[in-house]
């Protein structure tokens, strides 16, 4: 095998690593955008509820 095929090979080995890695970066970055997702639901339902309990002791007094 010439070096022109050892570095050819090589460099498909490499593309081939950063393709896998690409892929799992972004399988790992739409889960931690669901989580976000997630948490900023629970965050507005709480603020909602905080707001309608406090309008709610506005009509009560």
């Amino acid at each position: 095998m010439g070096m022109k095929d050892q570095f050819q090979d090589k460099s498909e080995q490499w593309q081939e690593q950063a393709k896998q890695k690409a892929q799992q970066a972004r399988e790992q970055g739409q889960g931690r955008r669901e989580e976000r997702g997630k948490q900023r639901d629970e965050e507005t339902e709480r603020l909602q509820r905080e707001e309608q309990d406090r309008l709610d002791q506005d009509y009560d007094a």
